[in-house]
């Protein structure tokens, strides 16, 4: 073969036919010989047959018969061979044998993979590896050829099933499959296996029934689009429920609110307003304090004159020259005498039982910082675009300053802050805000969940056009590098599209090992994309990869596989079990010494060279962060992931989930890292230690879905953050891996994964009311977009 003598044979076998034509003394005449096991490789080999003295025998050539061939050329595709049976079902396993070679002269050889389908639907892979001494016995074959699957509850309803069973990977069906059978434990078994069935089909009509009547439900226009509308709405039963909370729980208390208000050269309808606004509070132990920063304006100190003469509670100040917001601020801290500051502009208006919420607030919470939600109103009276926030968020307010309108503080802790500076003009609240949370801790800082504050839009606003105020951007670049220099962190900071969103690029050294945790199932092509990204792109280089290969049979995968292996920065963990996404991941865990883990799937394709390192300074950058998500895309560039909000109509849902990823998202989430509840376990890089104290993912209950919300939730309940990183993007093919949780043999598992997830988490407040998500929005709609009814804010 090949020109190489690969075997010698005797012409020794009986040909009678030959000797009939040839006229033979003897009919041994014939000759069989087995192709050695290289042929059987799929390439092309010649043969040629010589005799002892190396001449050829000429086989015949049709082209030129009387010269003939030497040798022939012939290739044979590999082809597995097999010899099983199935048994059939004994006490709920199903059990059968199996065993294959590779080529006619290869030994028979065990642990063949096979799957198990039920009626088409996939139920189980298992290695043929269990001891089978008949088999060896009658084959003279391997013994450990045998294989056992438990058949699910589900079908043992007494009903008939088709079971297939075939080899893998090549899918050719075992003898005896498929087997057509029924399965019964015993009558009332039975009889309960075959309710548990009706009420899953019952919670699949079901659901589909109130999918399609929700669609056909005409909706109310609640969301931003229709803002003044739903605000009008609210604000009646905002006085409403302030009132019943009123009579309900009267104040023991009244402090001295001081509402500071700086103001040059005022709109005088607005100024106007402005004032009245305060004037027509329902708490009315405040003191207004007016100062005039240097206007030299006859219309502005007259006015000024009016309402000091008005009301005893409204006192002025003016200043010899214009010393800016910070100065003219500045003043009026001097001269306040409340227990309280309110920081007020003076064409803006407070919703008039702002200052009761406020106080109500901080006498219940103990709160040294408070701030609430705030809106936007126009020339024409209209409401419009809301800034509706989440709990404190430090994270956030580094990025900008969300908190803005109202901040109410403990009068003794402004004066601890200090001046505000005027050198941050245009962003001085924002320093001082910076300045605020480096002495108090977050405990003491409270956001107060309702809409108190209009901030007037005009043309020349800040609320109308950033633009306007320029310097501003650069005066916020300034306070927040600052603010983490004071912190020891020579941190460069920039702003993102020149808008008064701050980036920040983080300057830690430290470089944490990271062990980035991938588990798979063959789909190579995927799997092999989103490794080799991985280690083709990435910056940062104290990372291994943890390949957790789930019962992988393609032959390619498998050389593949082993072809990896042999780098250093790769291991192979195989683990041969039933499809558990938590558990393949809390195995793979167990074996890595790293101190931060990164799960990641393997439809998730990574080329951005700092990905890992943006990620990991994010676990470094803040006190207490557990755990860090990134920012994933459809294939098509819009928003897979960025952030998980939760709660019980939902469990979990993906905010600003298919908006365009050039969107800056509500108030700049989608381009600002921030605080989130959970996050994605598709790319969740948590701290080892902190996995391991809480855990880990709840292989028992929650297999597939859920458990990265579930592991987020005990993080942040064990006191931990967890971070959304917009400035680490990936691509991610979602469900590719595993496929949808609503086809039809997934529903039963998914909703009993719901139905733990209601049980356990129910009564926990991080549950019941997101803290980064506000809760005016929906979650079961578009997030951070379609609103609850107002009636339903207090239900």
């Amino acid at each position: 073969m090949d020109g190489q003598e690969v075997m010698q044979v005797l012409c020794d076998l009986p040909r009678d036919d030959v000797r009939q034509v040839l006229r033979t003394a003897s009919n041994k005449l014939g000759f069989r010989f087995k192709l050695p096991q290289e042929a059987f490789d799929g390439e092309s080999h010649d043969i040629s047959i010589r005799f002892a003295d190396r001449t050829a025998l000429l086989l015949p050539n049709e082209d030129k018969p009387e010269e003939g061939h030497e040798s022939f050329p012939f290739s044979f595709t590999p082809h597995t061979e097999y010899q099983s049976c199935v048994d059939g079902i004994s006490e709920g396993l199903l059990r059968g044998w199996v065993i294959s070679r590779n080529h006619p002269n290869a030994a028979w050889s065990d642990g063949v993979v096979v799957s198990v389908r039920i009626d088409g639907v996939p139920i189980g892979t298992v290695r043929a590896n269990c001891y089978r001494g008949d088999v060896a016995e009658a084959l003279q074959g391997p013994p450990n050829c045998g294989f056992e699957l438990p058949i699910p509850q589900r079908y043992h309803d007494g009903l008939s099933h088709e079971i297939t069973v075939t080899s893998m990977p090549d899918d050719i069906p075992l003898s005896g499959s498929p087997l057509l059978t029924s399965l019964a434990d015993d009558q009332l078994t039975t009889k309960l296996v075959q309710i548990e069935n009706s009420i899953a089909v019952l919670h699949q009509q079901l659901t589909a029934l109130r999918n399609t009547t929700r669609s056909l439900i005409p909706r109310k226009p609640l969301n931003l689009q229709h803002y003044d509308r739903w605000a009008k709405s609210y604000y009646p039963l905002l006085r409403e429920q302030t009132a019943l909370l009123r009579k309900a729980h009267p104040l023991k208390k009244a402090p001295l609110v001081s509402v500071l208000c700086p103001t040059w050269r005022p709109d005088e309808a607005d100024f106007r307003a402005a004032i009245e606004s305060v004037l027509n509070q329902t708490y009315e132990n405040w003191e207004l304090i007016l100062v005039d920063d240097g206007s030299q304006c006859e219309q502005t100190r007259d006015l000024l004159k009016e309402y000091r003469k008005k009301d005893a509670r409204i006192r002025t100040f003016s200043l010899k020259v214009n010393r800016g917001i910070a100065g003219a601020t500045n003043k009026a801290i001097s001269h306040a005498k409340g227990d309280y500051i309110a920081f007020f502009d003076h064409d803006d208006l407070l919703v008039d039982v702002a200052l009761e919420r406020m106080v109500r607030a901080a006498l219940e919470t103990g709160a040294k910082l408070l701030y609430c939600d705030e809106d936007k109103v126009d020339a024409g009276g209209h409401f419009l675009e809301p800034n509706l926030k989440p709990a404190y968020d430090y994270r956030y307010l580094l990025g900008c300053n969300y908190i803005c309108h109202l901040t109410f503080m403990e009068a003794e802790t402004v004066r601890q802050v200090g001046l505000l500076e005027s050198r941050y003009n245009g962003a001085q609240d924002h320093d001082f805000l910076l300045r605020t949370v480096e002495i108090i801790p977050r405990e003491a800082i409270h956001h107060v969940p309702e809409i108190l504050y209009h901030w007037r839009k005009t043309p020349n606003s800040t609320a109308s056009n950033i633009g306007n105020k320029g310097y501003a951007v650069q005066a916020g670049i300034s306070c927040v590098a600052d603010h983490l220099k004071r912190k020891g962190i020579e941190a460069a900071v920039s702003s993102v599209e020149r808008l008064s969103l701050y980036a920040v690029d983080w300057p830690f050294a430290e470089r944490p090992s990271v062990s980035i945790i991938i588990p798979f199932r063959d789909q190579l092509d995927m799997t092999r994309n989103c490794v080799e990204s991985l280690l083709k792109t990435q910056t940062y280089s104290q990372f291994d990869i943890i390949l957790v290969d789930n019962f992988s049979v393609q032959k390619d995968t498998l050389a593949w596989l082993e072809e990896i292996s042999a780098h250093q920065q790769v291991s192979v963990l195989h683990v041969e079990e039933p499809f558990n996404y938590a558990r393949l991941n809390n195995l793979a865990a167990k074996q890595s010494q790293s101190d931060l883990l990164l799960f990641l799937n393997n439809d998730v394709i990574i080329t951005q060279p700092d990905f890992i390192k943006k990620m990991v300074l994010e676990t470094l950058a803040t006190p207490n962060v557990g755990a860090v998500g990134a920012r994933l895309l459809y294939p098509n560039g819009t928003i897979q992931h960025a952030g998980v909000a939760v709660g019980p109509d939902v469990i979990g849902v993906h905010v600003h989930r298919l908006q365009s990823s050039k969107d800056f998202g509500y108030i700049g989430r989608l381009r600002l890292n921030h605080e989130v509840t959970a996050v994605t376990g598709a790319a969740l890089l948590v701290s080892h230690p902190l996995f391991d104290e809480v855990g880990g993912f709840d292989e028992a209950n929650l297999a597939v879905a859920y458990n990265d919300v579930d592991l987020c939730l005990k993080i942040r309940d064990s006191g931990h953050r967890i971070i959304f990183c917009a400035e680490a993007e990936a691509v991610h093919h979602e469900s590719y891996s595993r496929g949808s949780d609503d086809r039809p043999e997934h529903e039963a598992r998914f909703f009993n994964e719901k139905q733990v997830m209601l049980e356990r988490w129910k009564d926990n407040p991080l549950f019941k009311k997101d803290p980064a998500y506000p809760h005016y929005f929906r979650q079961d709609l578009r997030t951070f977009f379609d609103l609850h009814a107002p009636e339903d804010l207090w239900s």
